[in-house]
């Protein structure tokens, strides 16, 4: 299946990254590690990786702008790439095999092309808006779990941001208790690819940032999912609150998290 030639460049700059990425993995003493704020790193791996990133987009698209985790904002244009260059930092530091480059391109407020890359495993996941979501070229859809005690569902913990984490982990046994198993990898991009190809049923974060979601949010509804803020509304670029899964699971998911969001409104 052919892919849309933005999607087609967004892959040749992930696969640009992926090699940066791999090679530093066969040379850890060339990563240098730095401190953003308490629990939240950033390696010259990551600034290297978003560089080259940066640079093959920007020579095929000149005028348009970019989001990136690392460098920030970068021009004002209908048309603006969000690139997390390596979305479970973390994981990457320690070797630990969940991370992945996430490209997404915005235009008119609107997510219209996907990719997120798995440098490790070489998993390609694609979406192009209205076309559908592809994971290695073969297409995707979300899983067909039924019910949310047949599920296993993926979370991140609430470290980066000022927010009160006793409601959400009372919220995490209370979901818990309800499905099968919980997972929580350390890296939202990835956990989110794995949704949409039916690897996760289920998936609910606070506090996310644009680059960390924006991406997978495609390839989810392209692949037959749902993907709401965890009040369910259509909010979750804006508060980096999100919870998705397949209707049936989302059906029960979503009351069960209804308590944190109206904690967060109170806050």
């Amino acid at each position: 299946m052919s892919l849309h030639p933005f999607v087609n460049t967004a892959v040749t700059a992930a696969r640009k990254a992926g090699t940066i990425i791999m090679q530093a993995l066969d040379r850890p003493d060339k990563i240098n590690i730095s401190k953003k704020s308490d629990k939240d790193f950033v390696t010259n791996i990551d600034n290297a990786a978003e560089r080259a990133i940066i640079e093959i987009l920007h020579i095929a698209y000149p005028t348009h702008g970019f989001l990136c985790e690392e460098s920030g904002q970068e021009g004002d244009n209908n048309y603006q790439w969000i690139i997390d260059p390596i979305d479970g930092t973390t994981n990457f530091i320690h070797g630990f095999p969940h991370f992945c480059i996430s490209i997404a391109l915005k235009h008119n407020d609107q997510i219209e092309q996907a990719v997120i890359y798995d440098p490790l495993k070489e998993d390609l996941f694609t979406a192009t808006r209205g076309q559908g979501a592809l994971k290695n070229n073969h297409r995707m859809r979300v899983a067909e779990c039924r019910h949310l005690n047949e599920s296993l569902i993926a979370t991140g913990f609430p470290f980066r941001r000022n927010i009160d984490s006793d409601p959400y982990y009372k919220t995490l046994q209370n979901v818990a208790l309800h499905c099968v198993d919980i997972r929580r990898a350390g890296s939202a991009a990835l956990d989110l690819a794995y949704v949409a190809s039916g690897q996760l049923d289920g998936f609910f974060e606070l506090a996310l940032y644009p680059w960390d979601i924006a991406a997978g949010i495609l390839l989810i509804k392209e692949a037959g999912g749902l993907v709401t803020d965890i009040d369910g509304s259509e909010n979750y670029l804006k508060s980096g609150n999100i919870a998705t899964a397949n209707p049936k699971i989302m059906r029960e998911l979503l009351p069960l998290l209804k308590p944190l969001a109206e904690t967060l409104k109170l806050h």
